[in-house]
């Protein structure tokens, strides 16, 4: 059995970092590029690890969140970028000599958020979404002519836990800090309400 200062981090694995991980996988990031996190949730944060791992030179989050903003700093974020919609995309245009990003994370779900990640991606770039779309619609005649990759769905988490789960063990990330919040058990709506008012960025639950 695992000490129990791994078990915030194995739980993470089990689904919001193995999501992370295959934003960045269906991204395409590789080592040296420049990657943009949309989403400053528990998956987002674990894609500014994930890219990490892969190598990314530069990791640009899109948070408006103190505390998260930290947390990204953490994992390895070299940029904040706190601005949204059309002056989100301007931001990130400008912080990338106008070209856009190699790989983005689309780790929310929403229209804007899409079309944010799609707009961020350089021509020949890739976007990797893995937030549960909500209203999105996607233009097949702007996405073929962005020359934007687009790829992603629901995480194969399964596929990368054993390399993940070795991760953790070794110290070498450490995911489980997404859980900002512990509950017993009986008090998980508690835990709801405080994640949907973004007083938690992930609850964990304890028996």
């Amino acid at each position: 059995m695992p000490g129990e200062q791994l078990w915030s981090g194995l739980l993470a694995v089990s689904d919001v970092m193995g999501t992370g991980w295959w934003a960045a996988d269906a991204a395409e990031v590789t080592p040296g590029s420049t990657v943009v996190v949309v989403g400053d949730g528990a998956v987002g944060l674990c894609g500014v690890i994930a890219a990490k791992e892969m190598g990314a030179e530069r990791i640009i989050a899109m948070s408006r969140h103190a505390s998260r903003q930290d947390l990204a700093r953490q994992f390895g974020a070299t940029d904040i970028v706190t601005e949204r919609g059309e002056d989100g995309i301007a931001r990130i245009k400008d912080l990338t000599g106008g070209i856009g990003a190699d790989s983005v994370l689309e780790c929310v779900g929403t229209a804007q958020a899409m079309q944010q990640a799609l707009h961020s991606a350089r021509p020949g770039g890739n976007v990797g979404f893995v937030g549960v779309p909500h209203d999105v619609a996607v233009d097949g005649q702007e996405l073929f002519f962005s020359h934007v990759g687009l790829r992603g769905g629901p995480g194969p988490v399964r596929r990368y836990l054993p390399d993940l789960i070795d991760r953790v063990l070794s110290g070498r990330i450490e995911p489980g800090k997404v859980f900002d919040l512990t509950l017993p058990l009986e008090q998980v709506a508690e835990g709801y309400r405080a994640t949907d008012e973004r007083r938690a960025i992930k609850a964990l639950l304890t028996p």
